[in-house]
């Protein structure tokens, strides 16, 4: 009677239950066919929430070039360089085969055209300005992977050798049309010319890559542009006498995705965020005003911890979570068209170090996300992310290990774009999270 007492208290202490409106017959799977059970709903399970920072993220290989800066009111200063090495399908100008067949070849200008890829973040009335500069080193990664990464860098000239100010136009416009200096086209024309330049190997000892470098003082968005379409195109034509001259290009484009990258950096300086520790560590939300933190391309992401949940073991001995819902709420005026929520948020579990084993799946070990309700209401309190947990916690109750594991949320293009959202914790006054948990016994 004694250790019945003890359990009740328990129970009562940490969980609260639902009154008959929120319980009913819950017929459950495959395992309990033949029971038909009352089932607990527990709302006030203790849910801890943090923000990491992860060391890196690969960013080659993502098929954008990401570029612009902007300064986010909440998470700093956010900047965006992208490199890229260049190719061709064939270094001869019209198919010539040497010097003598090109003579009357003439060059006449070079561009880089950007293709939009219908992505933007950001405030894109503004105007945006971008420089081209030429790199002074291979893009070759400084591991033995063969990655880049959101940190990666590589050293380049300081000379511009093209600049462009426009006010983006994502979704009316095709491309942008950057015009490039004379005199590194001309140079560049004459190496193909003079068969000084006549395979890959030429061409990039002699051009080794390019990067777009936003310029910080005017710009207010991050644009997103196609690998696949983009090109630097090389304009020449062909002399005649008494004749209309005829026009040739040569396209240079990444046909390597491998060897394009996006250096997304993140300035915290004077923000809540500021004091963001190592990857390996977390900033509670009793720290950044009860709030969580995601945005993508800088690698800061959203833990999700249940300090309590091996406790539910006590509730019966032989017991079950069937089911069970973690809602997520942005914390209003977090969000606004230049700053939209994204329609779901990626789930993963991840260990005391933040070290990411997988991605979060259901009892059928189907991958599971975090899904909004966009249908608002008038204080905003029904707009919000709903991810099904039961499988997770059940696991969790059941460990025997002290060790447990906590949920890291992210964004679905956490590697090429630079979207964010601001959640609110449990003890936030307003749109606090919620977990709703279905326990049975039997």
């Amino acid at each position: 009677m004694h250790k019945l007492l003890l359990v009740l208290l328990l129970v009562f202490t940490l969980f609260s239950c639902g009154t008959d409106t929120d319980t009913g017959e819950f017929t459950v799977g495959s395992d309990y066919l033949a029971l038909s059970n009352k089932v607990i709903l527990i709302d006030t399970v203790t849910v801890e929430m943090s923000t990491i920072n992860f060391d890196s993220l690969i960013t080659s290989s993502r098929s954008r070039i990401l570029i612009g800066n902007y300064e986010d009111p909440v998470f700093g200063k956010v900047k965006s360089d992208s490199y890229f090495q260049l190719s061709a399908s064939a270094y001869a100008l019209n198919g010539s085969t040497s010097d003598t067949q090109a003579v009357n070849y003439v060059f006449d200008s070079i561009s880089m055209i950007l293709k939009y890829d219908k992505y933007y973040y950001g405030d894109t009335t503004r105007v945006q300005t971008f420089n081209i500069h030429q790199l002074t080193q291979k893009v070759k990664p400084n591991t033995d992977d063969q990655s880049f990464y959101n940190n990666s860098t590589l050293n380049y000239s300081s000379e511009s050798l093209g600049k462009i100010s426009f006010t983006p136009r994502p979704n009316q416009k095709d491309s942008i049309n950057i015009k490039m200096n004379d005199v590194f086209g001309e140079a560049l024309f004459q190496k193909i010319k003079k068969r000084e330049i006549t395979d890959f190997d030429s061409f990039s000892e002699y051009l080794k890559g390019l990067v777009l470098v936003p310029e910080t003082s005017n710009s207010s968005s991050v644009i997103g542009f196609s690998v696949s379409t983009s090109k630097v195109r090389l304009y020449y034509s062909k002399y005649r006498a008494n004749e209309d001259e005829i026009s040739y290009i040569v396209d240079f484009t990444i046909s390597d995705i491998a060897k394009q990258f996006n250096s997304i950096s993140l300035d915290k300086s004077g923000t809540i965020l500021q004091n963001l520790p190592i990857s390996s560590s977390k900033l509670s939300s009793s720290l950044t005003n009860n709030q969580g933190f995601i945005q993508s391309g800088t690698g800061v992401a959203c833990r999700i911890d249940f300090p309590s949940i091996k406790q539910l073991k006590n509730i019966s001995t032989n017991g079950a979570i069937v089911n069970a819902e973690l809602v997520l709420k942005p914390v209003n005026n977090s969000y606004s068209e230049k700053y939209p929520l994204e329609d779901s948020l990626a789930v993963y579990e991840g260990d005391n170090l933040n070290r990411v084993s997988g991605t979060l799946v259901n009892s059928a070990g189907t991958t599971v996300y975090g899904l909004l309700n966009k249908k608002s209401d008038e204080f905003n309190e029904n707009i919000a992310y709903t991810i099904p947990i039961g499988n997770f916690l059940q696991k969790e109750m059941l460990k025997k290990a002290d060790s447990r594991s906590s949920l890291i949320l992210t964004l679905p293009g956490i590697s090429k774009s630079v979207d964010r959202i601001v959640l609110a914790d449990q003890k936030k006054s307003n749109n606090k999270i919620q977990l709703k948990i279905y326990y049975i016994s039997y």
